[in-house]
């Protein structure tokens, strides 16, 4: 379903110039890239970058770039462009689920009298557990954008040589499950983030709140079969909400760092408020925003993804 046609009925009359799932996998190769950049700005904190810490900073950039060569090729070969794609998105995953293990080892002390091992404090103040999973969270999305639902809202994969994987729920509900997976995450990091500050400014409340009543309109809307237009409408200001939450947090974060003469000195910006932290907020609200798009794939992408099912069932009937 069309859900932002349903909210905006002159949304219909728009054209926009790639589907629903290509506008998600652009988002996702632009979030790669800056995961590496911000993952390298986290981790000049320690002065000295050891070799684990540099497989997502290599790998972030690397994996953008990958995927942009994925979607040149998708104009000729799309199945070679999806297999492509899909292997950058599983690393993703296991960079994600690998940092996130590294960093949860750090904040625990397993050797620590029984109730001390792991404690609020050492959350705090320990490398961002939450933080990696966002890798993970941009493989997870980027392979549900890579393989064509077909019929669309169906819940139905296709995948190399025709084979089909049936979901419990279609692609789109997909999707506002993982919005409100990315908005918790995000909400959860800064809680601990602000934390360390013993959240002395009120104003750090408000991501706290918008990320919290973001993630459940976004589980709500997975939830529902057929939601109304007031639904629609209140995760429309949901997602709005998450992006300005994330523009002004980028801004209040950089005001931060900035010394009182507004000079910019370097060693504030890494060991100061994360300037590009906020950011996070902004994307969750931009993907949740592309979600609303037609499900449906251009007449041209069908082409391109017709001939490249086809090609992989002459490849099986010729390995046999």
């Amino acid at each position: 379903m069309y859900y932002l046609a349903e909210a905006v009925p002159a949304a219909r009359r728009l054209p926009l110039p790639f589907s629903r799932d290509q506008a998600v996998l652009l988002l996702v190769a632009f979030n790669e890239l800056m995961l590496g950049v911000e993952t390298f700005l986290a981790h000049q904190v320690s002065g000295t970058i050891v070799p684990n810490e540099w497989i997502p900073i290599i790998f972030g950039p690397l994996a953008g770039a990958l995927l942009l060569l994925a979607g040149i090729l998708a104009t000729r070969r799309r199945m070679l462009a999806t297999a492509l794609a899909s292997v950058v998105f599983v690393a993703s995953i296991v960079v994600g689920l690998a940092g996130a293990a590294f960093h949860l080892y750090r904040a625990i002390l397993p050797f620590a009298p029984a109730g001390q091992q792991i404690t609020v404090p050492l959350l705090v103040w320990a490398p961002p557990i939450l933080g990696p999973l966002t890798f993970s969270l941009a493989g997870l999305m980027g392979l549900s954008a890579a393989w064509l639902e077909d019929p669309p809202d169906s819940g139905t994969l296709v995948f190399l040589r025709g084979r089909r994987l049936h979901l419990p729920y279609s692609k789109t509900r997909a999707y506002f499950f993982m919005v409100s997976m990315g908005s918790l995450a995000t909400v959860l990091s800064s809680v601990f983030d602000h934390a360390r500050t013993d959240f002395s400014n009120p104003w750090l409340w408000a991501p706290t709140g918008v990320g919290i009543f973001a993630t459940v309109v976004a589980a709500f809307m997975g939830a529902s079969e057929r939601p109304s237009r007031a639904d629609l409408w209140t995760y429309i200001a949901a997602m709005v909400l998450m992006v300005l939450v994330g523009v002004t947090g980028l801004l209040l974060h950089i005001s931060t760092d900035l010394t009182p003469n507004m000079a910019v000195v370097t060693e504030r910006f890494i060991r100061g408020a994360p300037p590009l932290a906020p950011l996070l907020f902004a994307d969750i609200g931009m993907i949740g925003l592309v979600v609303l798009l037609d499900p449906r794939e251009r007449a041209g992408a069908l082409v391109r993804r017709g001939k490249g099912q086809q090609e992989g069932t002459q490849e099986a009937i010729a390995a046999s």
